[in-house]
């Protein structure tokens, strides 16, 4: 089976080789690994062309935003499977890949796969800081704020067309409005994978700043009304849900 990954990249010389080092550790032989860079001032490009062993595709262009780029993703990738890993992120072992290959194939109904996530500190990815146990998916818990972490999701090329491309007039939540469209509006089937699939380094666009939460959360409030998830009750709930996950431990 195979299987597209997608990095959208911008200045992020820091961080991108650990990305890349990660899908070249994975044990499933047929990844496509795609890289979206949107012209990057620093080594970033030239960090990417020094793997072509790795990196299957890549463009470097100016775009509208994170999600314009993934768009661009989305539209060069062939494998039967799809999904994001973020440029200063990493598989969280090397048999990820394979593991979500696996799900799909053992639930071929399913039109997408998900699993857990750790954050871990920016300049120590070996010291975890918070645990994101997603847990089985149920319609119902969309409105109690649930939702899979987006860089452990995996979604059937054959389902793109019913859920559409990500919405590039967000600009940090579009992640979340493209998965309560796929497990609102579309319905789609899901398969959990019980184990951490991602280490995502903490301090991200959607935090980092106390302006950026509250554009975060105006945003996932204007997600769930425009898919008839919920309101504030729905994004109380996806905040409070946040709490036990720095004391969770796996």
């Amino acid at each position: 089976m195979k299987i597209s990954v997608i990095t959208v990249a911008y200045n992020c010389e820091a961080t991108i080789a650990d990305t890349i080092d990660s899908v070249a550790q994975q044990s499933h032989s047929d990844i496509e690994y795609i890289v979206i860079d949107g012209a990057s001032r620093d080594r970033t490009l030239s960090i990417i062309e020094g793997r072509p062993d790795v990196v299957t595709r890549w463009i470097s262009e100016p775009d509208r935003g994170i999600y314009d780029a993934m768009n661009k993703g989305l539209a060069m990738a062939t494998g039967e499977l799809i999904g994001f890993l973020n440029a200063d992120d990493m598989f969280a072992h090397a048999d990820v890949v394979g593991s979500i290959a696996r799900a799909a194939q053992k639930q071929p109904d399913a039109d997408v796969v998900y699993g857990d996530l750790v954050y871990v500190q920016q300049d120590h990815p070996d010291r975890i800081i918070r645990y994101w146990r997603s847990g089985e998916f149920s319609a119902d818990r969309l409105r109690f704020g649930w939702m899979a972490p987006h860089p452990t999701l995996y979604v059937r090329r054959s389902k793109l067309s019913a859920i559409g491309p990500f919405d590039a007039s967000l600009r940090i939540a579009g992640d979340y409005e493209f998965m309560l469209r796929c497990f609102g509006r579309v319905g789609a089937k899901a398969a959990y994978v019980q184990d951490t699939l991602v280490r995502m380094r903490a301090g991200g666009v959607s935090n980092r700043s106390l302006r950026a939460m509250v554009d975060k959360s105006r945003e996932d409030l204007t997600a769930l009304r425009r898919n008839r998830i919920g309101g504030w009750f729905s994004l109380a709930c996806k905040n409070a849900r946040k709490l036990p996950q720095f004391f969770l431990r796996v």
